[in-house]
């Protein structure tokens, strides 16, 4: 067809698009590098945690006790105890929280610490039974750390269960922790409903320490049924 001329852009413009290429890949490089350890870890900390009900997140190596606190297994018998995402939302960050010294002993289903939130002590309840060997001194000075990081800079003691299989046999993990935490949720939901305006931010997400806006004068007894003990008041 006279008149017309047939260009092949691939192969005038082939160097161009490789540099392109080329430069792209180097980028793509050059921002691994910069972004670092922290930002692998970062990705790896999210991939470790599984949002339930779209409110609460679960750390996936954890096992649970059903009164919202935590089991971690460490080397041999040791093991990391704290509490989970839902008592911190709950609950806010506590003014104090009581713990019991190295060489106590604490029982599993039984009262293993306190926070103070406002003026009054909400008991939890301990994951496993066995001696304190250590506890978390950090998150004792800055009590903050258990509404902020709840999984690992918040945990509370360290424990030698001698029977550990034992213990954690009588604790959720897995799909099973999934299906309480979504039943938990989903009872939440319902009981919050009258007030949901007041108790959610932006995007639907409960804003931490609800339960003292919701029930300002009896959320400490709502937070004994969540946490299946007891809360005190103080005088």
């Amino acid at each position: 067809m006279t008149g017309f001329h047939y260009i092949d852009i691939f192969a005038t413009k082939g160097i161009e698009y490789l540099i392109v290429i080329g430069f792209l890949f180097v980028l793509i490089i050059f921002w691994q590098i910069l972004s670092g350890p922290r930002q692998r870890a970062a990705n790896w900390a999210r991939g470790r945690m599984r949002s339930v009900g779209h409110w609460f997140l679960l750390a996936r190596d954890r096992y649970y006790h059903q009164g919202h606190s935590w089991a971690k297994p460490e080397k041999g018998n040791l093991v990391k105890v704290g509490i989970d995402d839902f008592a911190t939302k709950f609950l806010g960050a506590p003014k104090a929280i009581e713990v019991p010294q190295p060489g106590s002993q604490i029982e599993q289903g039984e009262i293993g610490w306190r926070l103070k939130v406002d003026s009054r002590k909400v008991e939890m309840l301990a994951p496993v039974t066995g001696k304190v060997v250590a506890v978390n001194k950090k998150v004792l000075e800055h009590p903050e750390l258990l509404e902020r990081d709840p999984y690992n800079e918040g945990w509370l003691l360290e424990v030698e269960t001698p029977k550990l299989r034992a213990n954690l046999r009588n604790l959720l993990s897995g799909r099973l922790a999934r299906e309480w935490m979504e039943d938990t949720a989903e009872s939440l939901r319902r009981m919050l409903a009258p007030k949901i305006g007041a108790t959610l931010q932006d995007g639907g997400l409960p804003v931490n320490g609800f339960a003292r806006s919701v029930w300002p004068e009896n959320w400490d007894e709502i937070a004994a049924e969540f946490f299946k003990t007891k809360a005190e008041v103080e005088e």
